[in-house]
């Protein structure tokens, strides 16, 4: 499983930011190969072939093949021992919480001979890692201030912001990088995805600049499958399914991992549609090809066919089938990660539809599995912060059974634990659970002003401010935002859960 989907609010920022910072384009030219420039930041090695090798991942990434990329990263540091951004790069391509902290370690014990802005931006990762965000916009700030003329220094810097929830500065950043390369792939491409997913959101930009992407790179399938994303966000399902089908027929034998994400992609679309059949086989042409390192994921795709069709057990046996097998088709370090999102899928949806004895057995799972992966990397601000997590989820189960006040002591209990961690947005899940108690309780507008202070682009959450607005009365601002919600259009536990009944409350 990539850390790309691991848990925590600080990994998920240090992940989101992967997509778009420390990545360097292959320049034409090599300046030395002591300090080689890309994109203006130095990449710094003695060895020409880790140098290859680490521009060959770099590009790997930008188009979407993480995969590949981890590889072609590995194999620069196998080639240079002592090159700490090829190590930066495998740990953010990661497939666990102790892999990243393993090879951000090494990043960070060979940096003495790394370029200052190699420097920085390893410490970027790790004030992430540590939910330090004041301390990774101090940095990104540095960043662009010692390397104002290089486009990923900018999108390190956007990348922040987005984290931050800082949307339109992020914009800025990101439009500072194409004015600076007007043809870099991965500033179209994290830009197209600010417009897609980030409010106030621009289906037409998000278009425009992934469509600049397959102009640009038109034989790379996943810029098709972006730019299909994008196509579905706008409501266009049938230029979507086109958008995936050319993406399949660039990796016709998912030799590049791709195949299998369009058909996986293809399947949300059927399952919005209400094909649950043809959404259910093409899941399962996505299994059959799919690489080791996807298998289990996409089966809790498959799974969510169920939720949609508004049957929440067949689902939940499905997932549980899902844990129970995870060992035999996973990698062996990627299967603790694969059980922990699958039994949180199944939390939500048994929360969701009051089945609390599977509920509270799941999150209690799910809880011991998270904490020993997180004691797995010998840092105690990560196992602080993954036991504040625990608290959240332990919170919202007592909050569905109707067990207020341990919802409450627990919600505490998340922002006690969090307390130390310089990050704005460090309350918002307490304020996800506290705004559950009084919807519950009937204090709608209690929920209303919690809501308001939880996590914005968590559709689940987007979904309960709604409902707490039709209680208060509050009918226009209920309507706009079930259909937010219901026109979201990205697959998720959350979202099958809410969808259909967000399109009865629309109107």
């Amino acid at each position: 499983m990539s850390m790309r989907a691991f848990g925590t609010t600080g990994l998920v920022m240090v992940l989101g930011l992967a997509a778009c910072a420390p990545q360097e384009r292959q320049e034409e030219q090599a300046e030395t190969i002591a300090a080689a420039a890309v994109s203006g930041i130095p990449a710094t090695t003695s060895m020409e072939s880790a140098l290859a090798h680490f521009r060959e991942g770099q590009q790997l990434a930008d188009n979407g093949r993480g995969l590949e990329a981890k590889a072609a990263f590995l194999r620069a540091v196998e080639a240079d021992p002592d090159f700490a951004r090829g190590y930066l790069e495998v740990a953010n391509n990661a497939n666990s919480a102790a892999e990243f902290k393993e090879y951000m370690d090494l990043a960070r014990a060979h940096s003495a001979n790394a370029s200052e802005g190699e420097r920085i931006l390893i410490e970027i990762n790790m004030a992430f890692f540590e939910n330090n965000v004041d301390s990774a916009l101090a940095l990104a700030e540095e960043l662009v201030a010692e390397y104002p003329s290089a486009p990923r220094a900018w999108l390190t810097l956007a990348g922040v912001y987005t984290g931050l929830d800082r949307i339109a500065e992020a914009r800025e950043q990101m439009n500072k990088a194409l004015e600076l390369d007007p043809e870099l792939p991965i500033a179209h491409t994290t830009l197209g995805f600010s417009y897609l997913f980030n409010d106030p959101k621009d289906f037409g930009a998000a278009v425009r600049h992934l469509q600049q992407v397959v102009d640009l790179r038109p034989e790379e399938p996943q810029a098709h499958v972006n730019l299909g994303d994008a196509y579905r966000g706008g409501q266009d399902l049938e230029a979507a399914r086109q958008a995936y089908g050319r993406a399949a027929e660039l990796d016709p034998n998912n030799e590049m991992a791709v195949f299998s994400i369009a058909l996986l992609k293809r399947g949300h679309v059927n399952s919005f549609l209400g094909r649950y059949d043809e959404a259910r086989g093409d899941y399962d042409r996505a299994l059959e090809v799919a690489k080791p390192q996807q298998k289990s994921t996409y089966a809790n795709y498959r799974a969510f066919t169920w939720v949609h069709a508004g049957e929440p057990q067949a689902a939940v046996d499905e997932l549980g089938r899902i844990v129970e097998t995870a060992a035999d088709v996973t990698p062996a370090d990627q299967v603790n990660g694969v059980k922990i999102f699958t039994l949180t899928n199944i939390a939500q949806i048994a929360m969701h539809h009051g089945m609390n004895d599977i509920a509270e057995h799941a999150v209690q799972h799910r809880n011991e599995l998270a904490l020993a992966e997180a004691q797995k990397t010998g840092d105690e601000d990560f196992v602080r912060a993954q036991q504040a997590g625990n608290a959240y989820w332990e919170a919202l189960a007592a909050a569905r059974r109707g067990d207020f006040s341990s919802a409450r002591m627990k919600a505490e209990e998340n922002a006690r634990l969090l307390e130390p961690d310089a990050n704005p947005r460090k309350l918002e899940p307490y304020h996800d659970v506290l705004g559950l108690v009084a919807l519950l309780q009937g204090d709608f507008q209690g929920a209303i002003d919690h809501y308001n202070q939880a996590n914005p682009n968590n559709i689940y959450t987007r979904y309960h401010l709604g409902l707490a607005h039709e209680g208060a009365g509050n009918l226009t601002e209920a309507r706009e935002i079930f259909r937010y919600v219901f026109e979201n259009n990205f697959n998720s536990v959350g979202f099958a859960l809410v969808r259909k009944d967000a399109e009865e409350r629309m109107m």
